[in-house]
């Protein structure tokens, strides 16, 4: 399995750790993965809740955690560390300021479209950094318009693009009746996104890397995606029944426990569906109860918390504490093939031999589909 780049920055895995909130992936399983020569990425979302005065600072709060997170993965691990912003976050942009002052590596912005953000860095004086700044779309469509935004007001490109299918666990970006049936295939949706990345790729004469994530658990999965133009993937659920994680026992206990029925899509109060296991909290709201609570400062712009059940910040937070009755889990729908915890350095090496094992298998089926012709060659000569 060979590495991939992002601009001038080498990553020796084409493996990425999806940036899971709230408190779910910080510098602990984001270190782990990068000593393992992946990216290691850090949620913003929600991340002031780590502090103490996070109800009267939140602001401040949210921007000295991040910086307390970076810096705790950096003293972990020397390898690719990423920081994963919500754009629908009201203060998205400080976040992106001090992830880039503390000289992250990677920036990943989903959760809207980030058309003003290079505007915004240079008011800020930060045009010149190392960062790369990649976006996270959920079709070919959208990439193509942040592109072309990008390239015709900025006359630059994003560094890369993930592309995340319907599969994916927490806030989706497809409606509601996208996620039931038969699904877009995550396979079609990175073959239009890397035929429509191709033309920013000749007229930049740079390579863009798709990376492909949403429903990827395996190292075959792996293999396959990357067959059809993905240059890496991106794995969340994979990585949160690992000691490293950050979540709490008690979280990661649920995917242990949860069955395939148990994963289901629900409405959450920011107008996103959402995927999650199932639990007695969701069935609370689902039969019409609220968890009243106050918002003290509308941390995501889409939120309607005046008519919202119950705050999405904060039972994320509960159930990533081990609150699990006053919160629930985000899960991809391959949760519930989770049979153990394991350390984050057996899930890798899991993936490579599966992915090299799958690698091998397609070789020898296109050696024996040219052999007879190899043969008709030979004897011909």
């Amino acid at each position: 399995m060979s590495g991939f780049k992002i601009g001038d920055l080498h990553i020796n895995l084409p493996i990425v750790q999806g940036g899971m909130g709230v408190a779910i992936s910080l510098s602990g399983l984001a270190s782990a993965v990068a000593n393992e020569g992946g990216i290691g990425v850090i949620s913003a979302a929600g991340i002031g809740m780590l502090e103490t005065d996070y109800i009267k600072n939140y602001r401040e709060a949210n921007k000295r955690a991040l910086r307390k997170e970076i810096q705790k993965a950096r003293n972990l691990t020397s390898g690719v560390l990423g920081v994963n912003i919500m754009l629908a976050a009201s203060d998205h942009e400080e976040l992106i300021k001090t992830a880039i002052n503390e000289n992250i590596d990677i920036i990943i912005m989903g959760a809207g479209l980030p058309l003003k953000i290079p505007t915004m860095l240079e008011k800020a004086g930060l045009t010149n950094h190392h960062t790369k700044l990649v976006v996270k779309v959920s079709s070919a469509k959208a990439a193509k318009l942040i592109f072309q935004y990008w390239a015709n007001k900025y006359h630059r490109i994003p560094d890369a693009v993930v592309v995340e299918g319907p599969l994916a666990g927490g806030h989706l970006g497809f409606k509601p009746e996208e996620l039931t049936g038969e699904v877009v295939s995550l396979k079609r949706l990175i073959e239009e996104t890397v035929h429509e990345i191709g033309i920013f790729e000749s007229q930049f004469d740079r390579e863009i890397p798709v990376i492909a994530a949403g429903g990827i658990y395996t190292g075959k999965d792996m293999f396959e995606i990357m067959q059809a133009g993905a240059k890496a993937v991106k794995l969340g659920t994979r990585f949160v029944t690992t000691f490293e994680c950050d979540a709490s026992p008690a979280f990661k206990d649920c995917y242990l426990k949860c069955r395939k029925e148990d994963i289901t899509i629900i409405n959450s109060p920011v107008g996103l569906p959402g995927r999650a296991i199932q639990n007695e909290f969701i069935r609370q709201i689902r039969n019409g109860e609220t968890k009243p609570f106050k918002c003290v400062w509308n941390c995501l712009s889409p939120c309607n918390y005046k008519e919202a059940p119950y705050c999405i910040a904060q039972v994320l937070f509960n159930a990533a504490r081990g609150k699990m009755d006053e919160g629930f889990a985000f899960a991809g729908a391959n949760a519930y093939r989770a049979t153990k915890i394991q350390h984050v350095s057996e899930i890798i090496n899991e993936l490579v031999m599966e992915y090299n094992l799958e690698r091998m298998k397609n070789k020898v089926c296109e050696t024996n589909k040219l052999l007879p012709e190899l043969l008709y060659i030979q004897a011909a000569s």
